[in-house]
């Protein structure tokens, strides 16, 4: 089979990983014009260190790993609350689960499948035109050419799931955030370390990693309704989170002031997708464009890991795409589901909305500092096939 995979970030890497080490021919198309870098760290928990295990990327990743060593929470005027350790309130596992910054991730996925794998950057599909045989995929750049099967991994706002499924919005949950991320100096004297600050219904984080000189800065706040309207217009984005934190203290001042003028600002909404189906046709979904879980959960990346995993290994033992799609459905769905309904407890840790909301979250994470959390048992829900 000759397949095409729509986006080179985590999850489309990840399938054509395993897809050429199974003997298929594939490309990747990127809009960007080069590999993306940078980004805040993710985390690998549970059944996908189990997948960059078999991939043999692990030791490259427990080389980038960030070992964030505390969490510390601050009131409104940066007196101390509590500081914890990240599983405290996670479930994850200190000794083994990887926390690394993204474009870590998307260099050695890259690094690992480049030699087997086409990848085409500066460019996406722009028309796909369907037959009982193939899909004839027409891209921007103005080239036509046949495959047998189309991978949408193209994130949460997928314009190649829009085409087959149309819009986003019936499968758009959203819950109620948006955010800004960008890097700015590390003014603070911050090392392995996060500082989370919050009102009701915003927060601002300063996340220091492997820089010495730079932190990942974040600033959220609460919206009723998604704002549409600023998507696409850098200008609306900053002027719309700076007038939300008009006034407040601690840091946030140098930290707005920061945001304006970053380089790298990214600014989204924090929803989810969920889909009553992840394939039709030619067509079948991966990662954020079929099941984003929110960076709440913490657990985007190992969710497209291990849907990647599993995508490729039910079409090469499957027989046929449609019933390799629908088992890896039947397969992951389960677990997906489960991790995306962690959602509830991210929320009320990192985000209350509400003036007693964060008192019982501050009361929460002082107790956390002698009552670790249990291990999540969603992380490891799933006990990956062998398709070797």
């Amino acid at each position: 089979m000759k397949i095409l995979v729509s986006g080179a970030s985590i999850a489309g890497p990840a399938v054509a990983y395993w897809l050429q080490r199974y003997g298929f021919e594939v490309t990747v198309v990127e809009r960007a014009p080069r590999l993306r870098g940078g980004g805040y760290p993710i985390d690998i928990r549970g059944t996908a260190l189990e997948v960059v295990r078999r991939m043999g990327i692990y030791p490259q990743l427990r080389a980038a790993h960030v070992n964030t060593r505390a969490i510390s929470f601050v009131e409104p005027d940066g007196a101390p609350i509590a500081s914890v350790r990240p599983e405290a309130f996670s479930g994850g596992d200190d000794e083994s689960d990887l926390e690394v910054p993204r474009g870590d991730l998307a260099r050695v996925l890259y690094d690992a499948t480049r030699d087997g794998v086409e990848y085409r950057f500066n460019d996406s599909i722009e028309e796909m035109v369907e037959d009982a045989d193939r899909v004839d995929v027409r891209f921007a750049g103005g080239a036509t050419e046949p495959f047998d099967l189309v991978v949408a991994a193209d994130g949460l706002h997928s314009t190649t799931r829009a085409q087959v499924f149309g819009p986003e919005e019936p499968f758009h949950r959203y819950l109620g955030y948006s955010f800004a991320g960008f890097t700015m100096p590390n003014l603070f004297g911050l090392s392995h370390e996060a500082l989370l600050w919050n009102e009701p219904g915003r927060a601002a984080a300063l996340y220091a990693v492997n820089d010495p000189d730079t932190v990942h800065a974040f600033l959220n706040l609460s919206l009723v309704e998604p704002p549409f309207h600023a998507f696409r217009d850098p200008a609306a984005q900053r002027e719309l989170v700076a007038s939300a934190f008009d006034g407040d203290g601690w840091w946030v001042p140098r930290i707005v002031q920061a945001m304006r003028t970053a380089d790298d600002l990214f600014f989204d909404v924090i929803s989810q997708i969920r889909m009553p189906r992840w394939a039709s046709g030619r067509l079948v979904l991966l990662g954020d464009a079929a099941y984003a879980p929110s960076f709440l959960t913490g657990q985007g990346s190992s969710l497209a890991l291990v849907g990647g995993y599993v995508l490729a290994g039910e079409l090469a033992t499957a027989g046929d795409h449609q019933t390799a799609v629908e088992r890896y459905e039947k397969l992951v769905r389960p677990f997906v589901e489960q991790n995306q309904d962690l959602v509830s407890t991210g929320d009320a840790m990192m985000f209350p909305s509400t003036a007693q909301a964060l008192i019982e979250r501050n009361r929460i994470v002082r107790q956390l500092t002698t009552l670790p959390a249990d291990r999540n048992a969603a992380h490891s829900a799933l006990e990956l096939p062998d398709y070797s």
